[in-house]
């Protein structure tokens, strides 16, 4: 059984994967649009500030990509918008991380990092990544939710009637230790 195939396509959940999504891809991309106009050089580690980070050409490039594949994915939506926002959120997250590393070296800075764009990947990718787990992951979800079914197909039903107290008694030899 494929869990992609579970959760049916009108299901409440399926907009908020392609709200989610969509906001990101939207901003990011013109977050690269505007970036792509300042006209920094490729691989610059002097472009401009836009929204308050720093970009050039290469992390306006990837921003545009980026922003188009998230849009298409609030567009087709579903658990492809879901599994495509846990993927993106990672990445990030990952984005993130690298940005910490290479703060200072100018030349392993390639995408121009600073500690705004360190900040912002850090957020929109848990910000992205929440999107994609939202009604997948969580202690209380509905019995009726594909995912909660799937985790816990092998389980045996509760027995019905009034409860009933029994006490388990621990085999094995005693333990006059602490008893």
């Amino acid at each position: 059984m494929k869990l992609q195939d579970e959760l049916p396509m009108d299901h409440k959940l399926a907009s908020v994967y392609r709200v989610g999504a969509g906001l990101g891809g939207v901003f990011l991309l013109v977050f690269g649009i505007l970036g792509m106009t300042s006209h920094p050089g490729f691989l610059s580690t002097h472009g401009d500030k836009i929204a308050g980070m720093t970009t050039n050409g290469a992390l306006s490039v990837i921003s545009v990509v980026v922003g188009l594949v998230l849009i298409a994915g609030a567009v087709i939506g579903g658990n492809f918008a879901s599994n495509l926002n846990m993927a993106v959120g990672g990445l990030f997250l990952l984005a993130g991380f690298y940005g910490l590393i290479v703060l200072g070296t100018p030349g392993g800075n390639f995408l121009n990092f600073r500690m705004s764009n360190v900040l912002f990947s850090f957020v929109f990718g848990f910000v992205v990544l929440t999107f994609g787990m939202y009604g997948r992951v969580g202690s209380r979800l509905p019995h009726d939710n594909p995912y909660w079914k799937q985790r816990h197909a092998e389980e045996t039903p509760l027995p019905s009637g009034p409860p009933a107290f029994v006490k388990i008694f621990k085999p094995g030899p005693p333990n006059p230790i602490g008893h």
